[in-house]
């Protein structure tokens, strides 16, 4: 039942025939109760981008998931005993039934509560079959397949093959009340149809157990949250969780939130494990959790990376859940077949054969606070190949590490020095405190600040650590970075013709501390120069060891003959930013453009970024996962450089036997089709797609040559170790401007609706 469409089959059916020529190897043994790996439960199908309980839901899950998934289906029933999928008691916040039948709300009591909506048991199958269409009813999630696909029922479900069917029966007890009963609709069904039969009713299932002796059939009993009464033993699930021996005597295993398993203190940091998951093994009870969603907010310990909540659950040295229960079952695969059991996988070298460069942006800067100490060792404990270093200068001729020259949202300046804010508009077009008006020693007092780039939306970065470690001078860094294993460093240098003009040479500060830490002669390490700046990266071409890298913030869709011959004369490599590669439209990812392939035909190494893990971030095509992301830019888009605030989830990736697509696996994490899912909505479901981006031109490229630095009396003596402030040749391109205009854009990629 719903709408088909023969597009979605001709894409099931070349994803599928993609795994099912592959050979599954033999794997490492689990810690679960069996032995083998844990189980995906998709519930819903793959609700977390269409309509939970839909035809295209079961049917991607089937597709984009390891080949033993099992579709879980909530049990509902229409007034003539028809099992229909759906979660959730009523159906108007998920359903357009309240559109076709405005007058048929009802109020019903569950568990003594009145209950308020519309329900299944009020209409029957025909009824909802031919008159009601699902939609998403979590608003981060796609509206675009809203009113397109009818309600799916369990019969629906079983005709689609899949390797095993998960029936959760919720609302036993209500359905029963109204002559309905779910124990008779059941063993209706054909033998064995069901792998397993769920539901929080301890005499519902143990009433099914006694009539399903002979069926393979697994009874898991599903816990609620530890204060809810269980109406039939009128005993907490609390109080039930210490009693498993009791449920061992009709169920094969529980179903509990995660937070059973791994308890969530208040800050929203993990407290110690429970010894459930040890406990019901013990008593050979299989344990299951739920909760699984890549697009909810996750406890900070994981810094947004979903695969590695996932991991703490089946992946950690004490125990294993023996399966999850997830609205992203591609994600939850990942985390079985490819991320498990790969922590301690050596980290291939980077090279167009192998994989890109990690390069950080500010360090681990989704960890720690961006551009200090902490957010560089991590990101060197991470296994970060580049670390990148900003370069920003105090008015006394300090070199030292900041992503931006407007200091006041990375550190507490705001509140230091409030009187010192101005506007400078040949930086930013709103008013800042601006390093080069304070003196390294006023700056030195302040703490830095972590960056949240959708704090407004909730999601704060490991707010434990906001002001935590210290800002780096330029000669700290390269100390830092000499010291550590690392493949080379990164220095950015920005705003240098306006510098100029303020007597502040940061084209000399920046050589001169390169040559004094040794790296004009290192060859263990690789330095890059990066600029928006033509006439900076010129400056730094009598530095033959060094590479220079044109950072472009322009959104281009592919880049002229012209530009590209401008750009050999300067740089050999170039930074782009991601809307320039992958072109979204209405948060659906619709093509790549020629930018990547334009700049590596002419030999040119290009540098993608900046990935972040909020899921806010990503297209609907990502699946809310930033590892599809790097996936989509190592294998698809042939990135040669991974600009990213958390480099351990590159890292983690590339460990995986999954980044390399030469191994015979039997599920892979496979990168973003372009126009995959967008073409899978109704005609006018979306916006028309605006106009292309432009071609890189030279104007883009070639800047004017630098001023010379004006001599001015500072204020303040250099620090202790600081580099000399000596006359350089400098220039600021219009590259300042670009550089909050890319940033708009980035962060126009958001799910919020």
């Amino acid at each position: 039942m719903g709408a088909s469409y023969p597009h979605m089959f001709l894409i099931l059916l070349l994803l599928r025939g993609a795994n099912a020529a592959l050979k599954s190897p033999a794997g490492p043994k689990w810690q679960t109760l069996s032995g083998g790996p844990p189980l995906v439960i998709a519930r819903g199908g793959f609700s977390g981008v269409f309509p939970d309980s839909s035809q295209f839901a079961y049917q991607f899950a089937l597709t984009a998931s390891l080949p033993d998934v099992v579709l879980l289906c909530d049990l509902q029933f229409s007034s003539d005993h028809i099992g229909f999928c759906k979660t959730g008691l009523t159906l108007d916040n998920s359903t357009t039934v309240s559109e076709r039948f405005p007058k048929m709300e009802r109020t019903y009591k569950l568990l003594g509560e009145d209950v308020h909506g519309w329900f299944s048991l009020d209409f029957t199958a025909e009824q909802l079959v031919q008159n009601i269409t699902l939609i998403q009813n979590i608003f981060s999630r796609p509206s675009t397949f809203d009113d397109s696909l009818g309600m799916y029922t369990l019969d629906d479900v079983v005709e689609l093959h899949p390797p095993q069917i998960w029936l959760n029966v919720q609302y036993n007890s209500f359905f029963l009340e109204h002559k309905l009963s779910s124990e008779d609709y059941i063993l209706e069904l054909p033998k064995d149809s069901l792998s397993y039969i769920s539901s929080p009713e301890v005499e519902f299932l143990k009433s099914l157990a006694g009539k399903l002796k002979k069926a393979k059939t697994k009874l898991i009993f599903r816990f609620l949250n530890e204060n809810v009464e269980e109406p039939s033993t009128k005993k907490t699930y609390g109080e039930l969780l210490k009693d498993l021996k009791s449920i061992k005597a009709f169920a094969a295993g529980i179903l509990v939130p995660k937070t059973y398993i791994w308890p969530l203190k208040k800050d929203q940091y993990l407290a110690p494990s429970t010894s459930l998951v040890k406990d019901a093994h013990a008593l050979g009870l299989e344990v299951y959790a739920s909760g699984f969603a890549n697009d909810i907010v996750l406890s900070y310990n994981y810094s947004y990376d979903p695969s590695e909540e996932y991991l703490q659950f089946m992946d950690n040295p004490d125990f294993s859940v023996d399966g999850v229960l997830t609205d992203f079952p591609s994600t939850a695969s990942g985390a079985v077949a490819c991320l498990a059991h790969s922590k301690g996988n050596p980290l291939p070298p980077p090279g167009k054969d192998t994989r890109p460069l990690i390069i950080t942006h500010n360090g681990a800067s989704g960890v720690f606070p961006g551009s200090t100490d902490l957010a560089y060792q991590q990101a060197i404990k991470d296994a970060a190949d580049i670390i990148d270093c900003t370069v920003q200068m105090s008015k006394d001729g300090t070199a030292f590490c900041k992503h931006s020259a407007d200091i006041s949202s990375s550190t507490t300046a705001s509140v230091a020095f409030a009187s010192k804010a101005s506007t400078v508009h040949e930086i930013q077009n709103k008013s800042g405190i601006f390093s080069f008006d304070l003196s390294w020693s006023e700056i030195a007092t302040l703490k830095p600040s972590i960056i949240s780039p959708f704090a407004q939306a909730g999601m704060l970065r490991n707010p434990a650590a906001k002001n935590a470690g210290k800002l780096m001078t330029l000669p700290e860094f390269l100390d830092l970075a000499k010291a550590s294993n690392i493949t080379g460093i990164l220095i950015e240098i920005e705003h240098a013709s306006y510098l100029a003009k303020r007597g502040i040479g940061v084209v000399e500060a920046v050589s001169s501390a390169l040559t004094k830490a040794g790296y004009d002669k290192e060859t263990k390490q690789q330095v890059f120069i990066q600029s928006d700046d033509s006439s900076v990266l010129a400056a730094f071409k009598k530095f033959a060891r060094f590479r220079r890298v044109l950072n472009i913030e322009a959104k281009i869709s592919g880049a002229s003959k012209p530009s590209v011959d401008d750009i050999k004369k300067y740089a050999d490599t170039v930074r782009v930013n991601r809307n320039s590669v992958a072109q979204i439209n209405g948060y659906f990812l619709t093509h790549f453009t020629d930018t990547v392939s334009s700049l590596q035909d002419a030999n040119i190494t290009v540098f993608v970024g900046v990935l972040k893990n909020e899921f806010m971030n990503l297209g609907f095509d990502y699946f809310a996962d930033p590892t599809v992301e790097i996936a989509t830019y190592t294998l698809a888009v042939l990135a040669d450089g991974l600009v990213t605030d958390n480099p351990a989830t590159a890292a983690s990736y590339f460990r995986s036997p999954c980044s390399d697509m030469k191994l015979n696996l039997s599920y892979t994490i496979l990168p973003a089709q372009p126009g995959a899912l967008v073409n899978l909505a109704s005609p006018g479901a979306l916006a028309p797609a605006g106009a292309p981006a432009p071609l890189l031109q030279p104007a883009d490229v070639v800047d004017p040559p630098l001023p010379p630095v004006k001599a001015v009396i500072a204020a303040d003596a250099p620090a202790p170790g600081a580099a000399d402030n000596t006359s350089s040749a400098f220039s600021s391109s219009a590259g300042n401007g670009l550089l909050w205009a890319g940033i708009a854009a980035l962060l126009s990629l958001t799910f919020l609706h």
